[in-house]
């Protein structure tokens, strides 16, 4: 893999191709994700061979609300939604064998699925508000997962920016077009002149200012000035404008030191952490405060990628515990499936290499990372079931 040396370097690999946007727009050849100007895209219809030993998956949609559609017991009325990213969508299973549906045949009881892969944190929150206002698919109580990367998610102006770097030596603009996703979307940034937390609007408002991207130049000069791209390449070994970004450590009480060139890396690592962490912070208590208002109740889900569950079965260490901490100190309901998965990890008689390997998919084309397969979200859900049956009132029929 080629190293990179810049930031012009990092955004002109991040550009759009014509055929992979127009790819998206033609009605003709419909693709697996739609254009969306606030959330960046939502999912529609796939069948793709991305599945176990590279099987075929199948995910379908439910027009009215766009959530995955529900198997075991649909036709019920449904108290529960649940948002978040690939790993709350089921990505790379088909439609009965996301842990939604595995929980809802052991509850007796319906759960929507409106989890959509690439977002964040705050993408999911901004999905909750404009479904939650519906009355029809209101739910009083709503699942929020939140996943290894989504913190960092929450900050992308544009979250290909980052993706096209991680798959740059896969093969871009050909004929059908590579399909490209992390569409421009509503993001959260820190001010650093009002000195708080604000939400930004998507950059494309319609198709056109889409298509404005296409093109390295055009997309290196929409990114250029972007602190958070700034602190991507400096991550990644490259060279960027440091300036906002030490102001923004010393904001957040990081200590970093973003002058050595020995050391810039894994700085600013720590740095990308924190930030995300802290709009992660700031997105839930907005997401909890909304709940209350309205009378709902919100749980935290907390779900991990294979490195994180090595690392603390090997270490006993994990990226977000500043996370963990502030949601037991503020008191918020929330599961930790991670100490769970890691003690069945433990208690198995082969390498935490091997045990992950029952519970995840392989890695498989344009999806970045490897996610649960069936066995896998079978796990996951039993690592929230008790909490979820204590948190419910009154209990799923299959405990009353």
């Amino acid at each position: 893999m080629s190293q990179l040396k810049d930031l012009k370097q990092l955004l002109h690999t991040g550009a759009y191709h014509s055929v992979e946007v127009e790819r998206y727009m033609d009605p003709k050849t419909p693709a697996i994700l739609k254009f969306d100007p606030e959330l960046g895209y939502l999912h529609q219809a796939h069948c793709m061979a991305d599945g176990m030993g590279g099987g075929i998956t199948e995910g379908s949609y439910v027009r009215r609300g766009g959530h995955r559609t529900m198997i075991n017991y649909a036709k019920q009325p449904c108290r529960i939604n649940t948002y978040g990213d690939s790993y709350t969508q089921c990505a790379q299973v088909s439609n009965g064998e996301t842990w939604q549906e595995t929980l809802a045949a052991h509850f007796r009881e319906p759960i929507r699925n409106f989890g959509v892969g690439g977002y964040g944190v705050y993408q999911a929150y901004r999905r909750a508000m404009r479904t939650e206002v519906k009355k029809d698919l209101a739910a009083e109580y709503i699942i929020l997962n939140v996943w290894d990367d989504d913190y960092m998610r929450n900050l992308d102006a544009a979250r290909w920016i980052r993706v096209a770097w991680m798959c740059r030596d896969l093969k871009r603009g050909r004929k059908d077009g590579y399909p490209v996703h992390g569409f421009p979307w509503a993001h959260v940034r820190y001010d650093l002149k009002s000195g708080k937390w604000v939400e930004r609007p998507g950059m494309c408002k319609n198709v056109t200012d889409l298509r404005k991207l296409v093109g390295k130049d055009a997309f290196y000069n929409a990114f250029k000035d972007d602190p958070v791209a700034h602190l991507y390449c400096l991550r990644e070994g490259g060279l960027a404008p440091i300036d906002e970004a030490e102001q923004l450590a010393e904001v957040l009480g990081v200590e970093v030191n973003l002058r050595n060139a020995r050391t810039r890396a894994k700085d600013a690592l720590k740095l990308h952490h924190a930030y995300g962490i802290g709009s992660t912070k700031f997105v839930v208590d907005k997401f909890r405060s909304w709940c209350k208002a309205n009378r709902r109740k919100l749980m935290v889900v907390l779900s991990y990628d294979v490195p994180t569950v090595e690392t603390y079965v090997k270490k006993g260490t994990r990226f977000d515990a500043e996370f963990v901490t502030f949601l037991k100190k503020e008191k918020y309901d929330y599961i930790d499936t991670l100490p769970t998965i890691c003690d069945d990890a433990k208690q198995s008689k082969q390498s935490v290499e091997k045990f992950c390997e029952k519970l995840y998919v392989e890695r498989a084309g344009a999806q970045v990372f490897g996610h649960y397969n069936p066995y896998g979200n079978m796990v996951f859900a039993m690592a929230m079931r008790q909490g979820l049956v204590d948190w419910l009132s009154p209990k799923p029929p299959t405990y009353r």
